[in-house]
């Protein structure tokens, strides 16, 4: 996916936002030694969000992450995450993210897409709220969006893990993912 902004769709009722990586979050947590919880975010993420104005559930999403931003406070670890036993930057320096369809859970919306990590495409549904609308002090216009999935990261070819002598395993399967997205409507 490129940085150059997408125009918006002129005259249909669909408008472009650019997702702001300063300030958007992808944060993901998973289970260490069994007994607690490591948190980590990558810092650099892209995309763009179509959304149709008169009906949201026409809308879609593309976002782009780059891997290599990975940050979980212990340089160690990110380089062991980065390396061919987890996300091989090498070969794979992106995880992308795809919209298929959408639908209403109340005052939610569920956002069905495929995700690829590493050269492994999965459905997943990220859990979405709309944040909100506001304009921001450059004369733009901002949108707010959060949302939710977890995924188990050997569905997706991260299977590293290490055996404990007291039972359990070193790395848990079940990653939580959390994303707190602001975008800019395109001019």
């Amino acid at each position: 996916m490129s940085d150059a902004t997408v125009p918006a769709t002129a005259n249909t009722g669909v408008t472009t936002w650019n997702i702001d990586p300063a300030h958007t979050t992808v944060e993901f947590s998973v289970k260490h030694l069994m007994i607690s919880t490591v948190r980590g975010h990558f810092g650099a993420v892209t995309g763009t969000i179509l959304l149709d104005e008169q009906n949201p559930l026409n809308s879609s999403v593309k976002a782009e992450i780059d891997v290599t931003s990975i940050n979980t406070r212990q340089e160690q670890r990110d380089a062991h995450l980065r390396s061919a036993d987890f996300f091989d930057v090498e070969k794979f320096p992106a995880i992308r993210f795809e919209s298929t369809s959408i639908e209403r859970d109340g005052d939610h919306f569920d956002v069905y897409g495929n995700l690829t990590i590493r050269d492994v495409t999965r459905a997943v549904v990220l859990h979405t709220s709309d944040e909100g609308r506001g304009g921001d002090p450059w004369g733009g216009e901002r949108a707010g969006f959060s949302a939710t999935t977890k995924v188990d990261r050997r569905d997706f070819g991260l299977t590293w893990n290490q055996a404990l002598e007291t039972g359990g395993v070193v790395v848990g399967n079940d990653i939580k993912i959390t994303l707190e997205v602001e975008a800019i409507k395109a001019a």
